[in-house]
């Protein structure tokens, strides 16, 4: 590091950020490199809980109209009107 002006001076808590590496590598790793930004992660986490929410609505929907979930002998899980053998 003798006589080399543009190395980059490592502080404690830099991580990979100090470690000299090529463009490739962080244009792969770049979630390595750039600083948390809470308004993404915020933003995230609200549509992430948005998407298991409606999931839980349609299913909880389908279940009060009489549907259950029934798993096929292909493994496809598809959804069946409930009927009583009483009705025949």
């Amino acid at each position: 590091m003798s006589g080399d002006k543009n190395a980059p001076n490592p502080k404690p808590g830099d991580g990979l950020r100090s470690l000299r590496s090529t463009m490739l590598f962080r244009a792969v790793n770049y979630e390595l490199y750039v600083k948390p930004n809470a308004v993404i992660m915020a933003l995230g986490v609200v549509a992430m809980t948005g998407c298991a929410g409606y999931i839980y609505y349609m299913r909880s929907k389908y279940e009060g109209m009489g549907y259950y979930s029934a798993i096929e002998g292909d493994g496809k899980e598809t959804f069946k009107k409930r009927t009583s053998k009483w009705n025949d």
